[in-house]
């Protein structure tokens, strides 16, 4: 079995539409997406519009629950912008989305960690910034869930780890936005660097599951510009470079 993992898609379209053609050159049994879907600062409707079609295991982030809270004015820029630009139809889909879903009996898709959408699952922050997270820290968050492969998202690095007991966590990285800023719990910036839409490809061998990082080009300055005409300089400083 291979599975293709999408997250943090963040409404780039163009960077989505790169994604999957190159799924399709790799090819993969299933594709899923870890959420975060909608929230930033270019095609949230559109989006929505095309994922809904295709009908992917999908499950709702952090940034789904903030937008579906209704209270637009504690809503960040990029959670107002997606929400005014869903429909009702749109909305109701992303309601309906699971917080974390099982498929094939052994695979847990999660955000953040199977508890919270708002915790990094590979990554700890601390007062000094972002670091890697040791392999205590993500036994702890990982506890006694039955799954020998856990596909999560939310910080937009691309990262695995293999557990004591074989389990494998994978985060493939974001789709649609390749660095931001954050204040929770500390502040702290993620930056991967370059501006590639990004995602994972994660297969069933006899020996366990393997995962193989996959990084895609797109027309990210046209993403850029759209995010710029849209009142987002920091969102295009990200599209464009990579990081913050």
């Amino acid at each position: 079995m291979k599975i293709a993992a999408l997250s943090d898609i963040h409404g780039n379209l163009a960077a989505l539409e790169a994604v999957l053609k190159d799924v399709q050159r790799h090819g993969a049994d299933v594709i899923v997406n870890l959420g975060d879907i909608f929230s930033g600062a270019l095609y949230p409707s559109q989006t929505a519009d095309r994922l809904m079609a295709l009908g992917f295991p999908t499950i709702r982030g952090n940034h789904e629950r903030q937008v579906l809270s209704g209270d637009v004015s504690r809503m960040s820029a990029s959670d107002r912008w997606a929400h005014i630009s869903l429909n009702a139809q749109q909305m109701e889909w992303m309601r309906n989305l699971p917080t974390t879903l099982r498929i094939e009996n052994d695979v847990l898709l999660v955000h953040g960690t199977p508890g919270d959408d708002l915790t990094y699952f590979l990554e700890t922050v601390e007062e000094s910034g972002c670091r890697p997270a040791t392999q205590n820290e993500v036994e702890e968050r990982a506890g006694d869930i039955d799954a020998g492969l856990i596909l999560c998202g939310h910080t937009h690095l691309q990262r695995s780890m293999k557990l004591m007991d074989g389990r494998l966590i994978v985060n493939p990285g974001s789709v649609g936005l390749q660095a931001y800023s954050d204040d929770h719990p500390f502040p702290h910036r993620m930056e991967m660097g370059s501006p590639h839409a990004r995602y994972a490809c994660i297969t069933k061998t006899s020996s366990g599951w393997d995962v193989e990082f996959h990084f895609v080009e797109y027309a990210w300055d046209d993403a850029a510009a759209i995010a710029l005409s849209n009142g987002r300089p920091d969102w295009a400083n990200a599209l464009r470079s990579g990081f913050c």
